[in-house]
């Protein structure tokens, strides 16, 4: 048994009540840098990834359904492997170009949907889902490497402030992780 002041791995995703979205937001990426540290592996530090997203969101009361990841599918850029995730269980391959996450994954910009019933050619892997926001991981070659899926059971549940800080964590798994060859 350690000391009462000890740190645990799960501490990372102890939000305290009273930071801002901006703090805990600021907060996930510093404990993704620290867990990532040594850690190279894509599949490790994604699991841990999707684990501080979820608990950051949950934390700010954000009605999020599903945090987690899509990695492109071999060395073509054509498809999106399901990756590690929080949540139900998900769509396990989508194209590049279709839904949100393969639009993501084709134009290389954030998509930030408020209402995906009204978004062209939505992929509903969960039907409860109202919004969401997913994020491109870039390689610094210009490859997509995957990309970031929160869904949200509110309508609007995202904004510039998510965008602002996905992006920043995006670049981090950019920097941290190896990826298929």
């Amino acid at each position: 048994m350690g000391s009462s002041d000890e740190f645990h791995h799960a501490d990372h995703v102890n939000y305290a009540s009273t930071l801002s979205k901006e703090e805990i937001l600021e907060q996930l990426l510093l404990s993704y840098e620290a867990l990532s540290e040594e850690q190279t592996n894509w599949v490790c530090n994604l699991s841990n990834a999707s684990s501080l997203i979820w608990h950051a969101y949950t934390s700010l009361g954000i009605s999020v359904n599903w945090a987690g990841f899509y990695v492109t599918q071999g060395s073509e850029e054509n498809a999106l492997l399901l990756g590690p995730f929080q949540g139900k269980v998900a769509c396990q391959m989508i194209r590049f170009g279709k839904g949100v996450c393969g639009t993501a994954a084709s134009t290389k910009e954030t998509q930030i949907v408020q209402d995906v019933n009204k978004y062209p050619g939505h992929i509903a892997c969960d039907g409860e889902t109202k919004s969401e926001i997913v994020v491109p991981i870039i390689s610094s070659d210009g490859k997509t490497l995957g990309v970031i899926d929160i869904d949200c059971l509110d309508y609007r549940g995202f904004d510039e402030v998510d965008k602002e800080f996905l992006e920043k964590l995006a670049k981090s798994i950019n920097k941290s992780c190896i990826f298929f060859k």
